[in-house]
Formats: C-alpha cells, structure tokens, sequence
C-alpha cells in the first residue's frame, strides 16, 4: 500500500490493492491496530510518503484523519460506528470493478468526518477513471 501527503494541499493519497483495502476496512471496524507502507513510495506531484497508518478507538468522537508527523503515519481515530461507516467506503472502493477514486473530505454537518480530518483520496485497486 502507498500513502503519500501532500504538505501544500493537506490531502492524503492512498493506493493498494483489494486486498489491502479489506485488511484496512478490517483494522478500521476493529477499531485498533496498523498497517504497513511503501515506506519509498514516490510520485511527480511532491507527496511525502507515509510509513504506515495507525487505527484508534476514541469514544463519542466522529472520525478523525489526521498526520502524525513525528512518526510520520496517518492515523485515523474515532467512534465505532462511525468507524464503521469510513470502512465501509474502504471495502466499498475495494470491490467497485468500474475504478476510480473516492475522496473523503469533510464538510458540514458531515455524517462521520471531524472537522479538522485532512482530506483523503482513496484509489481504485482497478484502475484509474471509472468505465462507466
């Protein structure tokens, strides 16, 4: 899985593979736990990539997406079932067979999101534009 940031714009782009995407949803309902990164991944646009992301329970509190920059990992937090609702996108991403991307910003009155989250790019594991 490849987790790049992108300092300037305050977003988070992820890659991987189906696979990965259901581990993730997993660690995400779970509600603890982490996952490893393309610790070298690199692009043409300037994101700094991340080691890994790092999933915690926080009680009575919608998600949060954020970077731990000392550690440099993302690490998303939150409610378990708003937890649950950001998983399901995950896996939803991880089964769509049309491509894609998902962004997963906040904006007001967001079901699940904090206000502060940084904004999350989630890729299709089959393909860029989606074919339909």
């Amino acid at each position: 899985m490849k987790i790049l940031f992108y300092p300037a714009s305050g977003e988070v782009d992820i890659s991987g593979t189906a696979g990965e995407y259901h581990a993730l949803a997993a660690l995400i309902v779970a509600g603890s736990g982490g996952h490893a990164a393309e610790p070298d991944a690199t692009d043409d646009f300037g994101g700094t990539a991340l080691s890994g992301l790092q999933v915690s329970t926080a009680a009575h509190r919608m998600v949060l997406i954020s970077i731990d920059d000392a550690r440099g990992v993302l690490q998303i937090s939150g409610a378990s079932a708003p937890l649950a609702v950001l998983a399901s996108n995950v896996e939803a991403m991880a089964a769509d067979q049309g491509g894609g991307h998902l962004h997963i910003d906040y904006f007001p009155d967001h079901p699940y999101l904090a206000p502060t989250s940084v904004s999350l790019i989630v890729n299709s594991p089959h393909g860029g534009m989606p074919t339909r």
